[in-house]
């Protein structure tokens, strides 16, 4: 049995009780190649480098997005404040129709209570108009104009060679714009015959 143990070497035992990689490299054991197949960093870096570029491009295109969408909404806000009464406004212009018909159609007294009613009327005309024009209504003054189809509405011709063709000679209805908008076009007559404006 002695001769067995001979024949077999001892090997030292590390402090775990395993023998030594230098033993197993000893005994034909291979040791742990590097194989070379962990992340190549310059390719992690240019990876990171393209993601932080779109995410970058993304950024700043939201930030565009944003500003468009504030732009937006300041201008839907501006437009509310500016037009949000066009359709009252746009009732209401009848009621001053109807006051300047009541004023044209008044006989023209010099004195007495008729004239009172009609100075009357005058006046609540003038106010009216001056309420209208601080909401952003304004009479549009289209007489002697020359006929634009975006502000009047032609109802019928007038021959007059002595003026251009296409000027308005008579309104037979006010019209009125709101901000930078026509509220109502004028109806209006409108010259034929004369030269060419």
């Amino acid at each position: 049995m002695n001769g067995h143990q001979n024949d077999h070497k001892r090997q030292p035992l590390d402090d775990e009780g395993a023998p030594p990689a230098s033993a197993l490299a000893d005994e034909g054991a291979e040791p742990r190649a590097e194989t070379g197949e962990g992340p190549d960093p310059f390719k992690a870096l240019e990876n990171l480098q393209a993601e932080n570029v779109a995410l970058k491009d993304k950024s700043l295109r939201v930030m565009a997005e944003m500003e468009n969408l504030r732009r937006r909404t300041e201008k839907e806000v501006a437009d509310a404040r500016a037009y949000g009464v066009s359709n009252f406004a746009r009732d209401m212009l009848t009621l001053s129709d109807n006051l300047e018909r009541a004023i044209e159609s008044a006989p023209k007294e010099e004195s007495g209570p008729l004239k009172t009613l009609v100075d009357g009327l005058d006046l609540i005309e003038r106010d009216f108009q001056s309420r209208l024009s601080r909401h952003g209504v304004k009479k549009m003054e289209s007489l002697g104009q020359k006929f634009d189809p975006n502000k009047h509405e032609a109802l019928f011709e007038i021959p007059d060679a002595t003026v251009p063709a296409g000027t308005v000679l008579q309104v037979v209805e006010q019209g009125f714009t709101i901000g930078d908008r026509v509220l109502r076009p004028a109806k209006v007559g409108v010259s034929k015959g004369g030269p060419k404006a």
